[in-house]
């Protein structure tokens, strides 16, 4: 289609985190990502550069890119990131929203001019805030839980949060304003809970960061998935299209554990009514800021959605819908950049499981024979793994290693995506020795 230079990077895996540890599932998850995508603009003939941060050098192999530099502990990851976008004509940037990431490295990109294929600065501005998220939704009419930024003067202010969750008389949640995904969600369903998270709050929250109170909406976490509409010289309000509607596999509730995202499928039971209610809501917002792949999460109960949150980036849940839907989403997404973009009808014809797997190894081989015998196998016998275990901390059990890993099954529905997961567990299990720990 093209010889065109693109430039694709992904944070967590492309040496954002170079200088500090960070646990194996963040890094499969950005490196799930960040392989599919690749994999995508590379069959649209694309020459594409990327950075892996040095601890996962060993998985360039399975990338389908040109150009790999490598960000060690000691470099500025900034640099590195410019010198690649500088020969590149356009640039795609997935990066997390808080701390202002994703728009500092999206604004460099368009200092540089390059042409940029994920959502622009105003989208991101709107997306990355809780707050101004939830104004919108509360402007627009759409149905959404009621936030408050919580007042902070040398620490969260526990008394508003106290009367507030007393007007409500609803389980709450509290969590950064910036945050990303099921990061730091804390659940709360009376005031002894929330008293003694206060007196624990040294050790549950980031004080360099402002906190939301929401109230807590009772059903299922749901996603929808979406490509903004593409350019319109007459600057009319187009909606986005849909690419799929997702199950998010997220535990906020579970106070002995912290809040963490799993995963998914895709698409939901009832995808065409649901399709339906939100398309006609789509139709009354002006989202011409979102002009590229963006995810807004929504909860579903009965027949109500609730909308919660816009992420205005490359979701996780595209990992699965590449494999369900009858066009290679990056061409729609290049589609829409385009002088003349045409209507593609997207059709789903699959269904998919993905999935992070933490697994914990009970063979007798040493980490680097697992990476250099194991892992080619494992890619040749399952092609379900978009990121195959990967280990950098060895678990409390000296002789043991625990593992994460990132699948994404391709089947006609979901009981065979369900009777296929099985089989990838069993397979890793007895012939691998890996064992599912969650």
């Amino acid at each position: 289609m093209n010889n065109d230079r693109i430039f694709i990077f992904e944070f967590v895996s492309g040496g954002g985190f170079n200088k500090v540890d960070i646990p194996s599932s963040l890094f499969c998850e950005g490196y799930g990502m960040l392989k599919s995508i690749i994999t995508d603009f590379k069959t649209l003939n694309f020459k594409i550069s990327t950075l892996l941060d040095n601890r996962i050098s060993f998985l360039t192999p399975h990338l389908d890119a040109d150009n790999v530099k490598y960000v060690k502990a000691r470099d500025e990851f900034i640099n590195i990131f410019k010198n690649s976008l500088d020969p590149c004509e356009k640039a795609f940037i997935i990066a997390p929203e808080f701390s202002n990431i994703l728009y500092n490295l999206t604004k460099i990109v368009k200092d540089h001019n390059k042409q940029l294929l994920s959502i622009d600065l105003k989208g991101i501005q709107l997306g990355s805030s809780k707050i101004k998220t939830y104004e919108y939704f509360r402007n627009n009419n759409i149905e959404t839980p009621e936030t408050y930024q919580i007042p902070s003067v040398n620490g969260l202010d526990m008394n508003f949060v106290l009367k507030k969750f007393n007007e409500l008389k609803r389980p709450i949640i509290i969590k950064p304003e910036d945050g990303v995904g099921a990061e730091s969600i804390f659940y709360f369903e009376n005031q002894n809970q929330i008293r003694n998270f206060f007196k624990e709050a040294k050790y549950n929250i980031d004080f360099n960061r402002k906190y939301i109170l929401q109230k807590y909406i009772e059903g299922k976490d749901l996603s929808v998935s979406l490509i903004g509409a593409p350019y319109n010289p007459k600057n009319l309000s187009i909606a986005p299209k849909i690419l799929s509607i997702n199950f998010q596999d997220v535990n906020i509730k579970d106070s002995a554990i912290q809040s963490e995202y799993y995963g998914g499928y895709t698409p939901v039971k009832n995808y065409v009514q649901i399709n339906k209610s939100l398309s006609n809501i789509f139709n009354t917002l002006d989202l011409s800021m979102f002009n590229g792949y963006f995810g807004i999460d929504f909860i579903k109960n009965k027949d109500n959605i609730c909308f919660i949150e816009i992420n205005p980036r490359l979701t996780t849940s595209y990992i699965g819908i590449r494999n369900i839907i009858n066009i290679n989403p990056a061409e729609i997404i290049l589609n829409n950049f385009s002088n003349s973009p045409e209507f593609q009808t997207i059709e789903i014809n699959k269904h998919s499981i993905f999935s992070r797997l933490e697994l914990r190894y009970k063979g007798e081989l040493s980490l680097k024979e697992i990476r250099q015998t194991i892992i080619p196998k494992l890619l040749k016998k399952i092609p379900e793994f978009v990121t195959p275990p990967i280990s950098f901390n060895i678990s409390k059990q000296k002789d043991k290693f625990d593992f994460s890993c990132f699948i994404a099954t391709k089947e006609q529905d979901i009981q065979y995506s369900r009777n296929r997961l099985n089989k990838i567990i069993e397979v890793l299990n007895k012939e691998y020795h890996f064992e599912l720990i969650k």
